[in-house]
């Protein structure tokens, strides 16, 4: 896959396909990784940035248990659908601030396992999501579906969230 492009102002998404079963996506945020890591892991926060706003799609709940074996479960409403959209999985490893490993069980057998580093650099904070699937045609079938291509809205949304928090101090 092609790097998405940002403004040269701003930082950049990298998405790669360095595999057949695996997608890495790769950004820099303005924060320090403990605030960054914050923003992954507190509700209040995730559902002001996880979502891509051009979607459409609305959190109804947000629900994570940010340990390891704890479990997460995050429902969507979308005006062009009756039936809620419902991802949900299990934290494996928890590493606060520089380690974030869970599953994706809502595609059953084709879920990825997504594993999230943050990479503390003073006033920034370089993120690597590695998306790992069972099978090349599960991560094809990811692609294909869309679910796969709002990582750079996605990760403008918490660019302007960080800049609301550090401001804040």
């Amino acid at each position: 896959m092609d790097a998405e492009r940002e403004s040269p102002a701003k930082n950049r998404t990298t998405v790669e396909r360095p595999s057949d079963r695996e997608l890495v996506v790769t950004r820099t945020f303005n924060g320090p990784a403990r605030l960054v890591f914050e923003a992954w892991t507190t509700p209040e926060l995730l559902q002001q940035w996880w979502a891509p706003k051009s979607f459409g799609v609305s959190f109804m709940s947000c629900e994570v248990d940010v340990r390891t074996g704890g479990t997460y479960r995050f429902v969507f409403a979308h005006p062009s659908s009756n039936q809620p959209m419902e991802f949900f999985g299990r934290y494996i490893e928890v590493t606060p601030p520089s380690r974030l490993v869970w599953t994706n069980d809502e595609g059953g057998e084709g879920g990825a396992l997504t594993t999230v580093t943050f990479e503390d650099r003073g006033a920034e904070t370089l993120v690597v999501m590695r998306d790992r699937y069972p099978s090349k045609e599960a991560l094809d079938d990811a692609i294909a579906s869309g679910s796969t291509s709002g990582f750079s809205e996605t990760f403008e949304q918490l660019d302007d969230l960080l800049a609301a928090l550090v401001s804040r101090g």
